[in-house]
């Protein structure tokens, strides 16, 4: 997975990172946006554009906060995955 939307986004859902994602891979659920893992190309352009710090390469996912990584990943197996997001 490359990039994952953490717990800075709940309840914010800024979607800045939406406008500049060229795959449209960032999906709205209840609380939160997420990052498809199969859709995201890898091009970082999500990161900057946020402005709560949500978004992190896996690999640079705060400690405290490594379970996010899994919840992206289970969110869109579940039974009502998010959906694109509203503008």
């Amino acid at each position: 997975m490359p990039y994952v939307i953490t717990e800075t986004c709940i309840g914010v859902k800024d979607k800045a990172c939406v406008d500049v994602c060229p795959v449209d891979c960032i999906y709205e659920g209840p609380d939160q946006l997420y990052i498809h893992p199969d859709e995201c190309i890898d091009c970082g352009a999500c990161e900057p554009e946020c402005p709560v710090t949500a978004i992190f390469p896996e690999e640079d996912v705060p400690a405290n906060q490594k379970q996010f990584v899994q919840i992206n990943r289970d969110v869109f197996k579940g039974d009502s995955p998010p959906t694109r997001p509203t503008r």
